[in-house]
């Protein structure tokens, strides 16, 4: 039996210390992919890399009903501005390891071995989808177009992100 599909409401987060918003080529290319793809675009910002601040705008968007999915961009390198990982750490209730893994996987098909300096992650928190990926746009193309087209796709099979959804918070339901 064919599953219909389900738009999902999913907010960009860029995370820079170099670019503004008419320079955001990475966030411009995961909103065209989510558009493309059926999928509302529930909220867009653009941060310095400010791990309290990172941490903070993720938590409000994870409490805000009209969102399910966040996905960030930049800010999961090596150096020492890097915290958007540690930031999406913080607010974790449960990490998708398989995520950084698979997205490894991805990324040494198309840039060899350079793929271990992303730290890219996943996870949930108060019934929302996290994910932290890099800076670039041929990363965000990767992540959208070889995982989580897919996975936010509710016809894909044998399972995916959307069916899930309802019950990602159900152990704060439960009596």
């Amino acid at each position: 039996m064919a599953r219909d599909f389900i738009p999902v409401r999913i907010a960009v987060l860029t995370v820079s210390d170099t670019r503004d918003a008419s320079e955001d080529r990475s966030g411009d290319t995961l909103v065209e992919r989510i558009e493309a793809a059926g999928h509302l675009l529930a909220a867009r910002d653009l941060l310095r890399d400010d791990r309290a601040a990172i941490a903070e705008r993720l938590r409000s968007w994870c409490a805000d009903p009209g969102i399910d999915v966040v996905i960030s961009t930049g800010g999961t390198g090596l150096t020492g501005r890097d915290v958007t990982v540690e930031a999406h750490r913080d607010v974790y209730e449960k990490e998708i390891d398989a995520f950084g893994t698979v997205f490894t996987i991805v990324s040494m098909n198309k840039i060899g071995t350079s793929a271990v300096q992303s730290r890219a992650t996943g996870g949930v928190a108060n019934g929302t989808y996290l994910f932290a990926l890099p800076g670039s746009p041929g990363a965000c193309r990767d992540a959208w177009d070889e995982i989580l087209v897919r996975q936010l796709d509710y016809r894909h099979k044998p399972c995916n992100f959307v069916e899930i959804l309802p019950r990602l918070d159900e152990h704060l339901r439960r009596k």
